[in-house]
């Protein structure tokens, strides 16, 4: 839907007050009907609704649930509700559409007194819920009638979404785009801007080692795998490469971490220096440079061998990390938790006071095989855990994805949440004033042709971090990002993410918002 078509669908949807003023108090000439719903993703039984309903009265307006108050399935809405509203207005028999923001049509039916309420037959199979009940007390407190539309044909939009997701990920980021006054030109504007922040990362490195090898076979005698060796390749991971990624994005990177005295360390600080990271490495004899290796036969991971040492860092070095912390001018600082001896509950708050007050605070903790929170890291600009860190640290495992993101935005007290959820896309909640309708939105993946998705949230969590601090826009930040963790998912290996290849990743993102 080009820009033109969705501005002249737009003239349909209307506030209360403006629709209010066309449709006029009762009794009027023309008769009106409403109806209210979801309508995620808009179907034949919906049609068939809003058909029957239209023939029943002169003016139909269709009213839509506001995102903020739908819960009732894992994912939902699929579909923002200013991109459900242009849906609606599409059809010619539809009127007017209105988003409602409450959570019941109520206080829309008290003030706009429409003279029909149209509901699917099956709210009246069975007796009435006391939720219909209470919309026909409205109704007849002012002589309105409730009208049942035929249910021969019934659909669920959640259940369409689950079969087969429709891909209108482009059409969101227009509507999003759009409702900001934002444009692809912006996108592109953001990308110079990166380059020359000065940045601190604060966190645990991980050398990850891929071990490949061929399988042999199993030994007779015992339950034992046998394999030959081929080679072996290190990659520096954990928070050396969130360094590696702000680095090629432009980005003035320092990088204080904790390495062991061994052959490790030096291929850490070589690969890290050659990049161009400033690393500021304190060297503990006592533990080794951590290290992941991934024994694959295959194209299978058949074993990880860990070294390591998980216990906390000594008071002297949280005081050296104190020191080099607040010692750095930044304008931006991430603390990138693996939880490999660097923060626990003892080192996160001295190392939170010694963050320069001027600099944007950016926490990401990871508990893939250890136990951190994200809510350690109070009163953060930016937070970016994914759903299962989320509900490790709320201690939910029941709540829809919504509400689990709305409570932790509320208990972190951050400013920003970017909630990634795989293959899904990202979630985004920002601080805003009371009552506001984009306090949170959807951000669906931009990922093309996935190889390994390992290493995408890093690439968001660098690029994200760095336009939020270069434009103080959350929804540039969240498509920059996203757009990052994408291209990184259609690399082999974590590779670092360049702002040519996230500018190529627009360039094709345009081509498809105006149809090639």
């Amino acid at each position: 839907m080009d820009s033109a078509t969705r501005k002249q669908l737009g003239r349909k949807i209307k506030t209360l007050d403006e629709l209010y003023s066309i449709i006029g108090p009762r009794p009027r000439e023309k008769k009106v009907i409403m109806c209210h719903g979801t309508f995620d993703v808009v179907h034949p039984g919906h049609l068939r609704h809003l058909m029957y309903a239209k023939s029943k009265a002169d003016i139909l307006i269709a009213s839509l649930t506001a995102d903020a108050h739908i819960a009732k399935a894992h994912f939902r809405p699929y579909v923002p509700q200013d991109l459900r509203a242009l849906n609606l207005a599409a059809f010619e028999i539809v009127d007017y559409v209105i988003i409602d923001p409450n959570p019941t049509p109520l206080e829309h039916l008290r003030i706009l007194q429409p003279d029909y309420f149209a509901k699917g037959y099956e709210y009246a199979n069975g007796g009435l819920h006391p939720k219909t009940q209470e919309e026909v007390a409205v109704l007849e407190s002012y002589g309105g009638e409730m009208i049942f539309t035929p249910g021969d044909v019934v659909y669920s939009s959640s259940h369409l979404i689950d079969l087969a997701p429709p891909d209108i990920r482009t059409e969101k980021l227009m509507m999003l785009l759009d409702g900001e006054g934002l444009s692809f030109r912006d996108l592109y504007e953001c990308l110079p801007r990166l380059s020359g922040l000065k940045v601190h990362v604060v966190g645990d490195t991980i050398v990850d080692t891929l071990t490949n090898c061929t399988m042999i076979g199993g030994i007779t005698k015992t339950p034992t795998i046998s394999v030959r060796f081929g080679n072996k390749e290190d990659f520096v991971g954990g928070a050396g490469i969130v360094a590696k990624h702000l680095r090629a994005a432009g980005a003035d990177v320092t990088f204080t971490t904790v390495l062991g005295d061994d052959a490790y360390r030096d291929f850490v600080l070589d690969d890290l220096r050659s990049f161009g990271v400033n690393v500021n490495a304190i060297i503990d004899e006592t533990r080794p440079t951590t290290n992941k290796n991934a024994i694959v036969a295959g194209g299978y991971r058949l074993l990880k061998v860990d070294t390591l040492d998980n216990r906390s860092i000594s008071d002297k070095i949280v005081e050296r990390f104190c020191n080099d912390i607040a010692a750095h001018k930044s304008d931006v600082v991430v603390f990138s938790d693996f939880r490999h001896g660097i923060f626990n509950r003892h080192t996160i708050s001295p190392m939170i006071e010694a963050i320069p007050s001027a600099a944007l605070r950016v926490a990401d903790s990871q508990v893939a095989s250890r136990w951190g929170n994200i809510l350690e890291f109070q009163g953060f600009d930016l937070i970016t855990p994914n759903e299962r860190e989320a509900r490790f640290a709320l201690g939910d495992q029941d709540s829809v994805v919504r509400p689990l993101a709305t409570e932790l935005h509320r208990r972190a007290h951050c400013k920003t949440l970017i909630l990634k959820l795989g293959d899904r896309g990202i979630l985004t909640y920002r601080t805003r004033p009371e009552g506001d309708p984009r306090t949170f939105f959807v951000i669906d993946s931009f990922a093309g042709h996935v190889r390994d998705a390992v290493g995408a949230g890093d690439a968001l969590l660098a690029y994200a971090a760095l336009t939020l601090a270069a434009t103080g826009n959350e929804v540039l930040a969240s498509v920059i990002g996203s757009m990052a963790a994408g291209i990184e998912c259609e690399f082999d290996g974590n590779q670092p993410v360049t702002p040519d290849n996230v500018h190529k990743k627009i360039s094709d993102i345009e081509r498809e918002a105006n149809y090639g």
